[in-house]
């Protein structure tokens, strides 16, 4: 297994623990929890179930999701060793049987459970909750039992498990939230299938799948990234062209809404305020759309904060997965395209124009690894960005800010070159200009430093000091 080292050494120090533990796993879709628990406790899970999907019990008709839930957890008792009996009635009975089967095989050693994609398996008024709580605080709590739990839908995870205030409030014992692969992860996931990428392709196939090894895993080996992306996304049949749907239609009971907010983040790389999101998407500024964008940020699809501006402290949401931003820009339109067609466009401006926005939004989401570039792992910071809206040369965009708490402002330019980068007169100029702007937001006690982020480094010439720190690609590999 590539880089769970950490997830690995805490389940399994869970594990031995012989006291009954009730673990949630959960983090985006895709991003590897089946296999982290499968991989961990081979031949070691005593029984197991996952939830079916609602994406295919909505294309089976005549049949009560319900029902359907009901008689899948049945079968998997009777695959893994129970004696027949019947489909049962509810989840309340369902768990019984499961108690019972439990018993019958146990011989006073560790019993490991795992019902995956959990939160698929509580359909509308089934009960489930209710039943669940039965099994745990009524049975499972009391014995040398580990119970996992894991499911794409974050935001039900949540509220129904961990954040719960019924029955099951502070019953998680333990929580892993399993994020996507750093650039670092995925670059030792290509190396283990022998897949040889420079690090300059492994930023770009980070900016189309965003570090999920369920997709990393579909790249093939002895093909250019480019053949890659043409064989999943634009050829006929391709394997990832109805993933976005998918993508949806398994996390949220709304997916319709979901879309509509993620494809109106989609149209500005900075974010969008609430008000922005009602206008663009059609939904009023109410409970319903803080549910949906709490939802998506607790799903790793968006993110939310606080821009600099002056004397104004509204939020923003940016759409920050690189898989959505990737689809929504090429891949939804790509019925009219050829076959081919990346490989074909590789050098146009819409595709180079794409790579500075989202080669900003791997930065995003590796603040960490900036961080550690720049010496301050240690040191409180927060991150924005900030544009100002005008018509003259007034107007201004920062692509990163990371707001220090040693009084220091990192104002980041964010460059994605094929080689060097140069600074001249004009770009000299313009930093300073954004300089001055932001020292206008900051507090007077707080020094600015001026940050390049690029590929290969900063040419040698007399305007090369007008940044004070350089943080090349490489550094966003780092552990």
């Amino acid at each position: 297994m590539v880089a769970r080292d950490k997830e690995v050494s805490e389940l399994i120090e869970l594990y031995n623990r012989q006291s009954a533990e009730l673990v949630a796993v959960y983090g985006r879709r895709r991003v590897g929890k089946t296999y982290l628990v499968d991989e961990t406790f081979k031949g070691r899970i005593t029984f197991r179930h996952a939830g079916l999907s609602p994406v295919e019990m909505g294309e089976t008709s005549g049949k009560h999701p319900v029902r359907q839930q009901l008689q899948a957890f049945y079968y998997s008792l009777l695959t893994q060793g129970m004696k027949r009996e019947h489909v049962p009635s509810d989840w309340l009975e369902a768990f019984f049987m499961l108690e019972k089967y439990l018993q019958t095989i146990d011989d006073g050693s560790r019993q490991l459970i795992f019902f995956d994609e959990l939160p698929w398996m509580d359909t509308p008024k089934s009960g489930f909750i209710t039943a669940f709580e039965a099994f745990w605080n009524g049975w499972a709590c009391h014995r040398n039992v580990m119970v996992i739990v894991a499911g794409s839908a974050t935001s039900w995870i949540m509220d129904k498990l961990i954040n719960n205030h019924g029955g099951l409030y502070g019953r998680v014992t333990y929580e892993i939230k399993l994020e996507p692969f750093t650039l670092k992860e995925c670059e030792l996931l290509f190396t283990s299938r022998g897949i040889h990428f420079s690090r300059y392709d492994i930023v770009q196939s980070y900016m189309i799948f965003g570090g999920i090894p369920f997709y990393l895993n579909y790249i093939m080996r002895g093909k250019s990234l480019a053949q890659n992306v043409d064989e999943l996304f634009f050829q006929k049949g391709a394997k990832l062209r109805m993933e976005y749907d998918r993508l949806f239609s398994s996390i949220f009971k709304n997916p319709d809404m979901m879309k509509k907010v993620v494809k109106a983040l989609s149209m500005k790389n900075r974010g969008l305020t609430r008000q922005e999101i009602s206008s663009y998407s059609g939904y009023s500024e109410g409970g319903t759309l803080t549910q949906a964008l709490n939802a998506l940020i607790a799903s790793d699809f968006v993110i939310r904060y606080n821009p600099l501006e002056s004397g104004k402290r509204e939020e923003y949401y940016k759409l920050s997965d690189p898989f959505c931003i990737f689809y929504l820009r090429f891949v939804v339109s790509s019925d009219q395209m050829p076959d081919g067609f990346w490989q074909q466009n590789i050098s146009t401006q819409a595709i180079i124009t794409w790579r500075g926005y989202a080669f900003e939004n791997v930065c995003f989401n590796h603040v960490r690894q900036i961080k550690h570039a720049l010496g301050i792992s240690g040191i409180s910071t927060t991150q924005s960005a900030w544009t100002k809206i005008a018509d003259d040369e007034q107007a201004a965009q920062i692509d990163l800010i990371i707001t220090r708490s040693d009084n220091i402002v990192n104002m980041c330019e964010i460059k994605f070159y094929s080689d060097v980068f140069a600074v001249d007169r004009k770009y000299d100029l313009l930093l300073r200009n954004r300089r001055n702007m932001l020292g206008e937001l900051i507090s007077k006690k707080m020094g600015i430093h001026s940050t390049l982020i690029t590929t290969y480094g900063i040419k040698e010439n007399k305007y090369r000091w007008a940044f004070d720190n350089v943080i090349v690609m490489d550094d966003l590999f780092a552990e």
